[in-house]
């Protein structure tokens, strides 16, 4: 009985407003009621991103669109400079070798993000584009996008910089223009509380200059953005993901930008403290890179975090994130991203807490009292 808590990092929970608004009668797709509401979504999705500059919108997944930006803006044979952060970071990179580039990566050890030293010692006369993740979802470590740009710019390189944001956009800090990105992926089921099915990419001026020759007809962004101009696009939309999409928009209005990142991160530390005093350990070792959007908490040894999952899930409905790569049965996730308050945050850590006890994980009890003190502190 009662409600299931989805705890994944995304798909994250949907608010029954964006649902209702999902539900709404299809327009035509050709007509003048869709161009006003696609040029209002445009507008509306650039603070999101920080960006002034064109937001490209895709019927996609996330992969979809990390496969977009690599064939608008990279040509077959040409060097990438990639960071090994996570599983996402290495999944990435796989598409780009099938898609025929050159991956230099700088192997990680999963616990900290991108180190932007490396770009000193490893950016090279022939790379074309840096590839980093923001938030790496299988980790709960941010890398620190505006020091990577900052070393590229200090060794005068050309080469573009592409950033994934899809467990971090709507829900941590991201400044596209600002901190010099040229193309930002991102996606609708997490911090933009939708289900899945859009795919973004935000593109700066130095990206859509910047056009490779890898093959490319549905990803092209030059009849997209076309299109746009008018209010259309060059393919069938989804128009009721739109309406949704609008509805969150709003809501990220109406709360404003700088509180819901406050919120994620506030959410974060109380689930950080949580773990501690638990006698756990948070799987990203470096403060300055923790997630505001999950936490990943590491097993003690000689216990399976994917057979805690299974009890918590059969015991108090609730859904945990699984361990992905090297991480399987060493972590699961908490996501605290998204749709989400002090109350549903109790409820999760509570079930973390339980579970763990009964599954005969050697904790400390207090984990719960700890994040509420925060929260009670803090709020």
């Amino acid at each position: 009985m009662g409600r299931h808590f989805l705890q994944i990092p995304g798909p994250t929970n949907v608010p029954d407003r964006v649902l209702r608004a999902i539900a709404r009668p299809t327009i035509d797709h050709r007509g003048p009621a869709f161009a006003e509401l696609a040029r209002e979504l445009l507008d509306r999705l650039k603070p999101v991103f920080g960006t002034r500059h064109d937001v490209v919108v895709y019927p996609s997944s996330g992969t979809g669109a990390w496969e977009a930006a690599l064939v608008n803006t990279l040509s077959p044979g040409e060097r990438v400079l990639a960071f090994e952060t996570g599983h996402f970071s290495t999944l990435w990179c796989e598409m780009a070798a099938r898609l025929g580039l050159v991956v230099d990566l700088v192997p990680g050890d999963w616990r900290h993000g991108a180190d932007p030293a490396a770009i000193t010692d490893l950016l090279s006369a022939d790379h074309a584009a840096v590839m980093v993740v923001h938030n790496e979802t299988s980790t709960g470590v941010r890398s620190r996008i505006p020091e990577i740009r900052d070393a590229m710019d200090a060794t005068g390189h050309p080469a573009l910089l592409l950033v994934d944001t899809i467990s971090s956009l709507a829900s941590m800090e991201y400044r596209h223009d600002e901190w010099g990105v040229d193309v930002t992926v991102g996606c609708s089921q997490k911090g933009l509380m939708l289900p899945p099915g859009i795919g973004f990419n935000a593109v700066g001026p130095k990206a859509l200059a910047h056009r490779g020759r890898l093959p490319r007809s549905y990803w092209d962004w030059d009849p997209i953005i076309a299109a746009n101009r008018q209010g259309f696009f060059p393919y069938t939309p989804p128009t009721n993901l739109l309406y949704g999409l609008r509805e969150a928009l709003i809501m990220l209005e109406e709360e404003g930008l700088p509180q819901v990142f406050a919120r994620h991160e506030r959410h974060a530390e109380a689930t950080r403290r949580a773990v501690r005093a638990w006698g756990l350990e948070v799987l990203c070792a470096d403060e300055r890179e923790h997630s505001s959007s999950l936490t990943a908490l590491l097993m003690p040894d000689g216990h399976d975090a994917d057979a805690a999952r299974s009890l918590i899930l059969e015991r108090y409905d609730m859904s945990l994130g699984t361990g992905l790569g090297r991480l399987a049965g060493r972590v699961f996730r908490i996501g605290h991203l998204g749709h989400f308050n002090d109350l549903m945050l109790a409820g999760t850590l509570g079930g973390v807490e339980m579970g763990l006890l009964a599954a005969g994980v050697p904790i400390k009890e207090g984990g719960v009292r700890a994040a509420l003190a925060y929260l009670e502190e803090t709020g």
